[in-house]
């Protein structure tokens, strides 16, 4: 019994190394595509600038953009995109945003589309100037009956 214990944990670290390995190898690569289609100075620009005063303008879809992390590797590659459908200030002590976005392009319907709507959440949300992102309900009607029951078990998102 022991020795099945001690042989489980030791295939428990391996999967986890593995897994390790396997992130830092995604995370390299998506950050090598993403450099091959963008500016990195614009980007730096944009990242640098507060969303608070880029509000309506043509320059805040592109600077949320250039806040996401590997997700946008995906958006890129595969021909889609965001956009802001609503935009509030936050309740709170600090200014802050309350995104209803969408996705645009190819992204829309695809089956990586959890992940994707996950990953833009997650990013965005590490934004100081943003509280919360959710997804437009819209969004729902992109995806066939299979599709959305399994976004809305699975997605990890709010859709408004």
């Amino acid at each position: 019994m022991v020795a099945d214990n001690q042989q489980s944990m030791e295939e428990d670290d391996l999967v986890a190394k593995y897994a390790a390995e396997a992130k830092v190898a995604m995370s390299a690569e998506a950050a090598k595509r993403i450099a091959e289609t963008v500016d990195p100075v614009e980007e730096a620009r944009l990242r640098s600038t507060s969303l608070l005063t880029l509000l309506y303008t043509p320059e805040m879809v592109p600077a949320l953009l250039a806040r996401l992390g590997d997700v946008r590797a995906a958006l890129d590659g595969h021909g889609g995109g965001i956009a802001v459908s609503k935009l509030d200030w936050a309740e709170g002590e600090s200014e802050s945003l309350d995104l209803v976005l969408d996705l645009t392009g190819a992204c829309l319907s695809c089956g990586a589309a959890p992940g994707t709507l996950e990953g833009v959440r997650t990013d965005l949300e590490g934004d100081s100037e943003i509280s919360r992102v959710r997804f437009d309900k819209a969004l729902l009607e992109t995806f066939d009956e299979l599709g959305r029951e399994f976004i809305l078990a699975h997605g990890a998102v709010e859709f408004v």
